[in-house]
């Protein structure tokens, strides 16, 4: 007997079981699918707005560019940072909070260069925890798809087993006949359960990995850009 006509004979808990996985292994697949590109892009993105910056003649250069990269995180920090920086400085905030027109003013500063330094790395960290957060979304259902869906699966074994028995009492001989199609459910949704949960344990395993790098590589450009804040500030002759 095939595997479809098994499905198509099992009871209505077995068919229910079957279907809440197949439920969770397609929203699975889905989300994998998506994370895959949604990584693709921030990483190619990342990539060419680091040497974006790094050949910039200045931040305000590196900030009108930066609006091309939208899935960067690296852009991302650039763009809260350098605001930051700028409206603590004296120049000309840009209409709606935007960027200053320079990258160095002509004016004191109403705090200490190590006052505003503080204030542009809390604003870094901040972004970059808005960030980290953004590329975690629906990692949350991978990991719950790879906890639940065995036990999931394991409840439809229990069953199967039950009716088993329930049919031997039922005939009162315990031939392949009477225990087969109860035997038969339990192992076909233990199987789905695992099949559920296999790919979504490696993909949260997986992506947890890509966001341990991405953060890793947010830290990096925020140490980057402080001290090119630094340099900007030291530029100006502030203390």
């Amino acid at each position: 007997m095939s595997a479809i006509n098994l499905i198509l004979q099992a009871g209505i808990v077995a068919k229910a079981v079957l279907l809440v996985l197949l439920f969770f292994s397609l929203a699975c697949w889905t989300i994998i699918f998506l994370k895959l590109r949604s990584f693709g892009r921030a990483d190619k993105q990342d990539g060419r707005f680091l040497r974006l910056f790094r050949e910039s003649k200045s931040l305000q250069s590196a900030y009108e560019d930066c609006r091309r990269f939208p899935q960067s995180p690296l852009a991302a920090l650039f763009r809260e940072g350098y605001r930051e920086l700028s409206l603590a400085l004296k120049g000309n905030p840009a209409p709606g909070g935007g960027a200053a027109t320079h990258d160095v003013p002509a004016k004191g500063l109403d705090v200490s260069a190590e006052d505003l330094l503080s204030r542009v790395s809390r604003t870094l960290r901040h972004a970059s925890l808005r960030e980290i957060s953004g590329l975690e979304r629906l990692l949350i259902f991978l990991a719950t798809t790879g906890n639940v869906t065995p036990f999931i699966g394991l409840f439809g074994t229990v069953w199967g087993i039950m009716d088993a028995f329930h049919s031997i009492g039922l005939t009162g001989s315990a031939n392949l006949g009477a225990v087969g199609p109860g035997i038969a459910e339990a192992l076909i949704t233990t199987a789905a359960g695992l099949a559920a949960a296999i790919p979504g344990v490696i993909a949260y395993n997986y992506f947890l990995n890509r966001i341990k790098r991405a953060a890793t590589r947010m830290d990096l450009f925020a140490l980057e850009f402080t001290g090119t804040a630094e340099r900007v500030i030291a530029k100006a002759g502030r203390p």
